[in-house]
């Protein structure tokens, strides 16, 4: 039988592998018998059970662990548009979690939804193969279902649902306004979402006070879900920022989970301690909270957002004109190089710091894998020794969709945070752009080639429940995250001699090495290394939705 056909309705036995079962428990050597989309028989069972026309995989030397669950994706295009959507499915992803830091496709308008495909280009593209038909959350996770690479679970973005009814002006909303998102939020979550998301450096919804953030988590936790927020600040003022993310929680009642959780910027080098130690004391008091982090230093977003926030008032057609305003310009200048703006975290920018990563406008294509310091370097350019001008001319010349990489991480930081008991592992890769950050292709393989083989920092059974079954519980899945019979075959094989990431900076979409078998619902979507045509995918809606 060919390996297309593996778990095509046929059974398939894993044989002689290390079973890592995601609970954390040591791990034990065996088969494990995939029939019918979920795990029949694990161990010497699966010997005994297999149907004599089963696909026989000679596991000998590669682990069998549950498919690793991408906390913190921003695929929500590519999963309808890529089907191949290699860049994750080959890491041995099986699910990720979209509608990320408070803005997204869906709850939208006509209105919004054009203002939304322009301010997360940068995060996305503006691809002319997509219709955009949909408005609703049930109605784009009605598209997921139509066929994906992979399982995706979906957050009400309170960004987008703010810009749906206050729009995109800085002031608090109306009584009225209020019990309108707090509807549209519980009708989203009865759709399926599994959550909420924030934006709280990105417009609009960074102008939403705590009160109503509160009020909107009260709507989540009667559903059952959880909150996933982008702070106010990552960098100067950050543990205030998390403070106030643990107090949205412990008024609202609704479960934590704070993304991409470190502290950034030279400001806050070696702190995570701090913040451990304030997310254990939440904890202690009976908070649920959980986190992710991705196991690298640079951060990735867009050039936009280091804008202050009142210079993006009004969407992405005002920005622009104000942009074109010579005093306008001169006041961000000042917030950008004096006083730091909310955007970048209340931290001065430094340009040597901010590489561009990706462009829309082909003419800006030579910048790409350059700093800002450097373009300004460049003689005979109008804006020569003056980074603040670059950043203006970019930004007006690529209408906001440029990418970036930030260079503000810290590695003490990084190892701090992911050896804690609630962590889980999210990839926040932007897919997109010419050079985009390898985390995209490397996150789960590089937890499990550099900080586990090479670094120690996690032992192997440790990391995989942190891939696994942690972030399957956060999400409410039953019968996944787990290998044990019945439960939902999403399970990888790796090599844990050789499992490790190969994209690079320089080189970021490379496929990683040491995962030869990917399957998703019991059919494989790698197979012997190589992408199968197979698109089992599906949407993952709330258990009670």
């Amino acid at each position: 039988m060919s390996v297309a056909s593996a778990g095509n309705g046929r059974a398939v036995l894993v044989q002689d592998a290390r079973i890592i079962d995601g609970t954390g428990a040591p791990s034990v050597h065996g088969s494990v018998l995939i029939q019918d989309g979920r795990i029949a028989a694990l161990g010497g069972a699966a010997e005994h059970a297999a149907p004599h026309d089963a696909h026989v995989i000679d596991a000998s030397g590669l682990v069998a662990a549950p498919g690793f669950i991408d906390m913190h994706a921003h695929s929500d295009l590519a999963v309808l548009r890529d089907p191949e959507h290699l860049a994750k499915v080959s890491q041995g992803v099986t699910t990720e979690v979209l509608g990320q830091d408070g803005l997204s496709y869906a709850p939208t308008d006509d209105r919004t939804m054009a203002i939304i495909r322009q301010q997360i280009a940068g995060w996305n593209g503006e691809p002319d193969d997509v219709d955009f038909a949909w408005r609703t959350v049930g109605e784009y996770l009605d598209r997921v279902d139509s066929g994906a690479a992979l399982n995706v679970a979906y957050l009400v973005p309170q960004g987008s649902v703010r810009m749906l009814v206050v729009g995109t002006e800085n002031r608090p909303a109306s009584p009225a306004e209020l019990v309108r998102m707090q509807e549209i939020v519980a009708t989203s979550m009865q759709e399926g979402a599994i959550g909420l998301s924030s934006g709280l450096t990105y417009v609009p919804g960074m102008f939403a006070d705590t009160a109503e953030l509160v009020a909107l988590c009260t709507v989540v936790a009667e559903h059952g879900g959880f909150y996933a927020p982008h702070q106010r600040s990552y960098g100067k003022g950050a543990l205030e920022a998390y403070a106030e993310m643990i107090e949205v929680s412990r008024q609202s009642g609704c479960a934590l989970h704070l993304t991409h959780a470190t502290m950034n910027f030279g400001v806050n080098a070696g702190r995570a301690a701090e913040l451990v130690a304030l997310i254990d004391e939440a904890i202690a008091d009976g908070v649920d909270i959980t986190l992710d982090t991705y196991p690298y230093l640079p951060g990735s977003t867009t050039l936009s957002a280091l804008l202050p926030s009142w210079a993006a008032v009004g969407g992405p057609a005002a920005t622009l004109e104000r942009l074109r305003d010579p005093s306008v310009r001169a006041r961000v200048r000042h917030e950008v190089e004096v006083v730091g703006t909310d955007g970048c975290h209340g931290v001065v920018t430094d340009w040597s710091t901010i590489e561009i990563s990706g462009v829309a406008n082909p003419e800006l294509a030579p910048f790409v894998g350059r700093t800002v310091a450097a373009i300004a370097e460049e003689p005979g350019r109008s804006w020569s020794g003056d980074p603040t001008a670059v950043f203006f001319e970019i930004l007006l010349a690529d209408r906001l969709a440029t990418g970036i990489l930030q260079h503000v991480g810290d590695e003490a930081n990084v190892r701090t945070m992911m050896v804690h008991p609630a962590h889980t592992g999210g990839s926040d890769g932007i897919l997109i752009g010419a050079k985009p950050h390898p985390r995209a292709w490397g996150t789960f393989p590089r937890y499990l080639g550099h900080y586990v083989r090479e670094e120690g920092v996690l032992g192997l059974e440790e990391a995989v429940a942190h891939l696994t079954s942690r972030p399957a519980a956060r999400l409410g899945l039953r019968d996944r995250g787990v290998l044990r019979v019945g439960a939902v075959a999403d399970l990888v094989l790796f090599d844990p001699a050789t499992v490790s990431d190969r994209a690079t900076f320089a080189e970021p979409r490379q496929q990683a090495a040491g995962i030869p078998w990917v399957f998703v619902a019991g059919i494989p979507v790698i197979a012997d290394g190589r992408r199968t045509t197979a698109t089992p995918g599906r949407a993952l809606r709330r258990p009670s939705a």
